[in-house]
C-alpha cells in the first residue's frame, strides 16, 4: 500500500492554485494577444492588448456554449465577480439563461428611465413649445427643474401616487408661491394627460387633488375710474419730461389698453397705418394667438411721429442702449412713479382695468370688450382663431374711447357724454 508523499498536494491546495488572488489580477501586465486569468466555476478575466480586465463567465445553456460579462475590474472587484457569477449559476440551476436575465434587466432598467417623469415632461415641452412664446417656456421649464424634476423627475410616471405628487406642490406652497403650486399642479396634469395619450400612464393622479390647494386671491391691479381723476392722470403723463420714447408710451399706453409687455415689445412691421390696425403676432401675446389692435386716429398721429423715428429699425419703442432691443420691461411704470402715482394708485395694467370699467359700465358689448382685451373666452381652440371677432364694433369702441380721454383731458371741469356706437 502506498503512502502519500508529503510533497504531494492536498485537494484544498489544488483548488487554492486554480483560484485568482486581487494581486495577481492587478499585476497581470496587457500583451500583444487577449489573455485570460481563470478562476473557478467558469469565472476569468480577459485582459485587452489596452491594459482594460473584463470580467466573464463561460457556461452552457441548451446545450450551447455561452459567456456572460460581468463588470470591468477593478470596479467590479474578485469578491464581487464571483457574487454575481455565483448568482448565475442559481440561474442556471433553476432553467433560466442568465444572459437573458441580465438583457431583460437591462430592458426594464431603460423602460424605467425612459418612462419616468423628467423624459416624459421634456418629450411633451418639445411637442408644445414651438407654439408658445419664449418666456412662456422659460417660465414653464424653470418651474418645472426648480420644484418640480428634484423630487419626480426620476420616478416611473405610471407609480407617481397623488399623495407623491401633493408632497411636492405642498413644498411650494409652503414657501409662500401659491400661484405658482397652481400653476404647477396644473403643469404635471397637463404632463400626465399627455402621459396617457402616449400610453405610459393610465390615468391622471393631479385629478384627485381638485380643491387640495387653497384658491389663490385675486388681486386687481391698481386703477383709476373717477373721470376726473382720469382727466388729471392724462395731463400729468402728457407732462413727463423723460425722453420722448418713453413721452410717446405714455400716451398710447391709456388709449390702447393692452398689456404693458406687448407694448413696449411692439413691432414696426406690425402697424398698418392706412388700415387702422395693429396686428399683434401670436408669439408676442399672452394667450398665443393673432391679435388686432384697431387704431383710433388720435393713435395714429402719434404713433406716425413716432415712427419716423424709430421705424427704421425693429421696435417701434426700443431701449435707450440699442434700437435691436425694445423699451425695458419698468420703462412705463417708473415713469408713472415718478409722476407721483404710487402702487397702491395706478400701475401699468391699470389702464386695461381702467378702460374695461368704463366701458362695461356705459353699455358697450362685453364681449366685444373682453376680445379688444385679449380674453379667452369658453372655447379656447375656437378662441384661437377668431381673432378678428366683434372687429367693427371694436373699431368704433377704440375711437369712442380715444374721444373720451381726450375730452377728460382737455376738459378739466366737464365730464363727456360717452355714447355707445350704434
Amino acid at each position: 500500500m502506498k503512502h502519500a508523499s508529503s510533497k504531494e498536494s492536498t485537494p484544498t491546495q489544488e483548488a487554492r492554485k486554480t483560484e485568482l488572488t486581487d494581486v495577481a489580477i492587478r499585476n497581470a501586465k496587457a500583451e500583444d494577444k487577449q489573455q485570460k486569468l481563470s478562476d473557478k466555476k467558469g469565472l476569468f478575466v480577459l485582459i485587452h492588448p489596452n491594459g482594460s480586465k473584463y470580467w466573464r463567465i463561460k457556461y452552457r445553456y441548451s446545450g450551447k456554449e455561452k459567456l456572460l460579462s460581468l463588470g470591468i475590474y477593478p470596479d467590479v472587484s474578485l469578491k464581487k465577480a464571483r457574487e454575481r457569477r455565483d448568482e448565475a449559476r442559481k440561474q442556471l440551476s433553476n432553467g433560466a439563461d442568465p444572459g437573458n436575465i441580465k438583457k431583460q434587466t437591462k430592458q426594464l432598467i431603460r423602460d424605467a428611465i425612459e418612462n419616468s417623469f423628467e423624459p416624459i415632461a421634456r418629450e411633451w415641452f418639445e411637442k408644445c413649445s414651438p407654439n408658445w412664446s419664449s418666456g412662456h417656456s422659460k417660465r414653464i421649464m424653470r418651474l418645472l427643474e426648480r420644484d418640480i424634476f428634484p423630487w419626480l423627475g426620476n420616478n416611473p410616471i405610471a407609480e407617481i401616487t397623488a399623495t407623491e405628487l401633493l408632497t411636492v406642490i405642498r413644498r411650494i406652497e409652503h414657501r409662500g408661491a401659491l400661484e405658482t403650486a397652481h400653476r404647477a399642479l396644473g403643469n404635471c396634469g397637463t404632463i400626465f394627460r399627455y402621459a396617457i395619450s402616449t400610453q405610459r400612464v393610465e390615468r391622471d393622479p393631479s385629478f384627485d387633488l381638485r380643491g387640495a390647494l387653497p384658491p389663490v386671491k385675486s388681486e386687481s391691479f391698481a386703477t383709476i375710474t373717477d373721470p376726473k381723476e382720469i382727466g388729471q392722470l392724462l395731463r400729468v403723463l402728457r407732462s413727463y419730461k423723460g425722453t420722448y420714447i418713453t413721452r410717446t408710451a405714455l400716451k398710447i399706453a391709456p388709449m390702447l389698453f393692452i398689456r404693458p409687455g406687448e407694448l413696449r415689445k411692439a413691432e414696426c412691421s406690425g402697424f398698418d397705418f392706412d388700415n387702422s390696425e395693429w396686428r399683434i403676432p401670436k408669439n408676442r401675446m399672452k394667450k398665443l394667438r393673432v391679435h388686432i389692435v384697431p387704431l383710433p386716429r388720435q393713435a395714429i398721429e402719434i404713433l406716425k411721429e413716432l415712427h419716423s423715428l424709430t421705424g427704421n429699425g425693429r421696435y417701434i419703442f426700443p431701449g435707450v442702449r440699442s434700437k435691436d432691443r425694445p423699451m425695458s420691461e419698468n420703462t412705463v411704470l417708473a415713469a408713472i412713479r415718478r409722476l407721483g402715482y404710487e402702487k397702491g394708485q395706478m400701475t401699468g395694467h391699470g389702464f386695461r382695468h381702467m378702460a374695461s370699467t368704463i366701458l362695461n359700465e356705459r353699455g358697450w358689448n362685453k364681449d366685444a370688450i373682453e376680445r379688444q382685451l385679449s380674453h379667452v373666452d369658453g372655447n379656447q381652440i375656437r378662441d384661437r382663431y377668431n381673432y378678428a371677432q366683434y372687429l367693427d364694433e371694436r373699431k368704433k369702441m377704440m375711437q369712442h374711447w380715444a374721444d373720451y380721454l381726450q375730452s377728460l383731458e382737455e376738459s378739466p371741469n366737464l365730464t363727456p357724454i360717452f355714447r355707445k356706437a350704434t
